[in-house]
């Protein structure tokens, strides 16, 4: 079990195992390179910056040279560290992670940075998104290394990103950079990787991009995350995207590049609907303005007769000044927003998501009171969210309730990174929109469609993943045994098809 820097064993402050099925956003990763530069704070802040990613565990590794320490714990950034903790943090490379559990439980052997052995020193890898072939690399981790470490891997961590630092040990003859380059190539699904030895920085994202990455400069050195606006935080300058199927490393020589596979892109489009931050760029598109556009464009495709247009904070802002500026219906905001309340889908029952939703939102009755809304919101997941808000604008005295959506009925599971619900408790698979309309309360419901959403994103739709609106997954999944959050901690893991050698796809 790794240390704390004051050299007590880091317990976690109250580990569960999550049962939640609700969406549940992809990881934060921040990696930084930069000699005489405090690299524990910058990671601090770039992972600060990417919270909303990952609310559940933090951790930041670093390297001095010569030794890499790991702190990390359950709870929020600003929970998990502090000015003593973070001084320990030594060196000049450092890997910071905010976490969901995408894969795995919410426990504190789950939490990133994890931390393995190679032939010639130590790993530390963060990652975000989830790996569709899970169960066949365990197979080949049992195959190279024995029955033992497979067991290992079940009695400990639990994620993917365990498979894939078991994986990165290579053999005696291999250097890091060799093994990741032998192993990145068999790993299927999505990834953003950024990991660390002792003297040098490594980022790697598959071909497909699903998840963003991006690569910033220092004055004195180098940075890669998960979204721009952590570049900004730390004052570096955006470069550009790390390419899908790309590995960048980053040592004592400079940057350098290797590719690992050809890109065949298909970046997430639930990134532009709600999971970015809307101040990052994605493919050199504001995320901001392509939500206004999309709620230009719902504002087209289902026009109300009404008298406001309010957002679900924070999420639906954007989309709700859209709707406004193109309906020419004025925008108010309608509702006030806890700040310190965490995102609702993270409860574990229905009962306290319901009442997360109480806590979090609140109508500003003044505002509100006789008036014809259009309640302008991301998505809806279960209706969970829009049934509770419905109600409260009814029960605060709004005249009519007319609710508008920036993104498609969503219909189907993510299996690359985003924790859904599974199908059967999607609302609107098998409902008609008339019919999620009556099961929310409101008096009209309409959703954006695929094309209008898609073209708001600047992006060729065959560059996008689109497969929770339409079911067509741009990666090949396996049966669905070897699928699942908890695959790693089930009592036996489905077999696989036989394993070729390491480096043979």
């Amino acid at each position: 079990m790794p240390l704390r820097p004051d050299g007590r064993l880091n317990h976690a402050l109250n580990p569960t195992t999550s049962n939640d099925k609700g969406p549940q956003d992809a990881c934060g990763v921040f990696g930084v390179y930069a000699p005489g530069e405090e690299v524990a704070k910058l990671a601090y802040f770039g992972i600060y910056a990417l919270q909303h990613r990952g609310q559940e565990s933090a951790g930041i590794a670093t390297s001095n040279g010569e030794q890499i320490l790991v702190y990390k714990d359950m709870g929020l950034v600003s929970q998990v560290f502090d000015e003593i903790s973070l001084d320990a943090l030594k060196g000049y490379i450092a890997v910071g992670h905010a976490r969901y559990s995408t894969t795995g439980g919410a426990t504190w052997e789950n939490a990133q940075p994890t931390l393995g052995a190679t032939a010639n020193g130590t790993v530390a890898p963060g990652h975000n998104a989830n790996l569709t072939n899970t169960a066949e690399l365990v197979s080949l981790v049992a195959e190279r290394y024995g029955a033992q470490r497979q067991g290992e891997l079940a009695r400990g961590n639990t994620t993917d990103t365990a498979v894939i630092t078991a994986l990165f040990e290579g053999d005696s003859t291999q250097t890091l950079e060799q093994a990741a380059m032998e192993v990145l190539p068999r790993l299927r699904g999505a990834f953003s990787l950024v990991f660390m030895d002792e003297r040098t920085l490594y980022a790697a994202r598959d071909p497909q991009g699903v998840r963003p990455l991006v690569l910033g400069r220092l004055d004195r050195g180098w940075v890669v995350a998960s979204e721009t606006p952590a570049l900004d935080i730390v004052g570096a300058s955006f470069v550009r995207e790390v390419e899908p199927g790309e590995l960048i490393i980053i040592d004592n020589d400079g940057l350098r590049s290797e590719r690992f596979a050809a890109e065949d892109r298909a970046g997430c489009i639930f990134e532009y609907v709600y999971l970015a931050r809307p101040d990052t760029y994605l493919s050199q598109r504001s995320v901001h303005a392509a939500r206004v556009d999309m709620g230009k464009a719902l504002a087209r495709e289902w026009p109300a007769e009404a008298d406001l247009v309010i957002p679900t904070p924070e999420s639906g802002t954007p989309a709700a000044i859209g709707y406004a500026q193109a309906s020419g219906i004025p925008f108010g905001q309608g509702i006030t927003k806890n700040s310190y309340v965490g995102r609702t889908f993270i409860q574990p029952s229905d009962t306290l998501r319901q009442l997360g939703i109480r806590l979090k939102l609140n109508p500003l009755r003044d505002v509100i009171r006789g008036k014809r809304l259009v309640v302008v919101d991301d998505s809806i997941v279960r209706g969970n969210t829009q049934r509770a808000l419905v109600r409260m604008l009814r029960e605060a005295g709004a005249a009519e309730v007319h609710v508008r959506i920036s993104s498609p009925p969503v219909t189907w599971p993510c299996f690359y990174g985003i924790d859904f619900a599974s199908r059967a408790e999607l609302v609107a698979n098998g409902l008609t929109t008339d019919e999620v309309c009556r099961s929310i309360g409101a008096d009209s419901l309409g959703y954006i469609s695929l094309n209008a959403m898609i073209e708001a994103t600047n992006q060729p739709a065959n560059t996008l993943c689109a497969a929770c609106f339409t079911g067509k997954y741009p990666i090949e999944l396996p049966p669905a045994d070897q699928l699942g959050k908890h695959l790693l901690e089930q009592d036996e893991l489905p077999l696989t098809a036989t394993i070729g050698t390491l480096g043979q796809p």
